[in-house]
């Protein structure tokens, strides 16, 4: 039986919270921390609609100190807004599993960060792990093991399709949806609109795993304008202004190009003529080619990949990790 904390209870968190539910012979929920105080006080049971009387706490010291074995971490993307949470989980002695996307491969946006969390997590012999669909699956994971039937590889090429529908007003406002091209361009430069966040962490997986020295890693960021009218429940879109960010990733070594990741996103591409799915190309001998088609949820994906590696981290080196340096994660069959 393993002992699991959950941090944060948004649509992840909830979703990582019912994979839990379904496996009560392998896994025991001892506590889940949530920040909003609306929630405060209030079962799992309520914040899920499933049967649990856990009460949801601001109080990260007290669950900790029921020593969780796992913390999962579903609270923000950025290092710096996940540092206190990791830091308080390490200092517990629980391995952390989180899906910020920075985590993913951190050394690509803050070396010394990365550095001294991995010190932190060795001191007291635990693992961190950052996953998730993208990164953690899609863009980096997944070409990493079609690469494993090749001989040689050029260049590899990935991209991925999807549809902003579910998402809410915080992604909207990332993506530029809803804006017109001219406070798309304002939105690039000043920083409000960052497209997606993931792309140095892929790049940095798949060289990492490949063996492979990268020296520059250019981005472009440039609005998808809508020729039709679009709404979700969260943002209209007028013809002539922008349903979405279509962000390039493009990575080097010695001028030669050897990634180039695509992730084009959009509400209701479909609406276009624009078919979502996930696609990886690997030039190289024997060249490889992978298509799938809608794309796999980001969502559910995400936190699925989460929960499967709760009985792997265990297992793992102290120290941060990657998902690259863990075996293959698979599906855990639920238990009840």
């Amino acid at each position: 039986m393993i002992k699991v904390a959950v941090w944060g209870t948004g649509m992840m968190g909830q979703g990582l919270l019912g994979y839990i539910l379904d496996r009560p012979k392998d896994i025991e929920l001892v506590g889940v921390i949530d920040r909003h105080p609306e929630k405060h006080g209030r079962t799992v049971g309520e914040v899920t609609g499933r049967e649990c009387d856990i009460p949801v706490t601001a109080d990260s010291a007290a669950v900790l100190a029921l020593k969780p074995d796992v913390v999962c971490i579903l609270t923000a993307s950025n290092l710096h807004q996940i540092t206190d949470q990791v830091e308080a989980a390490v200092k517990a002695e629980a391995d952390v599993i989180c899906i910020a996307e920075t985590l993913a491969y951190p050394w690509a946006t803050d070396p010394a960060w990365a550095e001294r969390i991995d010190a932190l997590a060795r001191e007291h012999g635990v693992s961190v792990l950052g996953t998730g669909v993208n990164p953690g699956f899609v863009l980096d994971a997944l070409p990493i093991l079609l690469s494993s039937a090749c001989l040689s590889i050029e260049r590899i090429e990935a991209a991925r399709i999807n549809d902003l529908l579910p998402f809410g007003p915080t992604v909207m406002e990332s993506q530029g949806v809803g804006t017109t091209v001219e406070q798309f361009e304002a939105g690039i430069a000043d920083g409000s609109i960052v497209g997606h966040i993931g792309f140095q962490e892929s790049v940095g997986l798949i060289a990492y795993a490949l063996g492979w020295e990268i020296d520059e890693v250019v981005e472009t960021r440039e609005p998808i304008v809508s020729t039709v009218e679009r709404s979700t429940p969260h943002v209209h879109v007028a013809p002539g202004n922008v349903a979405g960010c279509r962000h390039i990733a493009r990575a080097y070594s010695k001028g030669v190009l050897k990634i180039e990741l695509v992730h084009p996103q959009q509400i209701h591409p479909e609406l276009e003529g624009v078919e979502t799915g996930d696609y990886i190309t690997i030039v190289g001998e024997p060249n490889i080619s992978f298509h799938d088609g809608p794309e796999i949820p980001g969502g559910k994906g995400t936190y699925a990949s989460t929960g499967n590696y709760i009985p792997l981290i265990g297992a793992a080196p102290a120290g941060i990790v990657t998902v690259v340096d863990l075996p293959i994660p698979r599906f855990w069959a639920p238990t009840v």
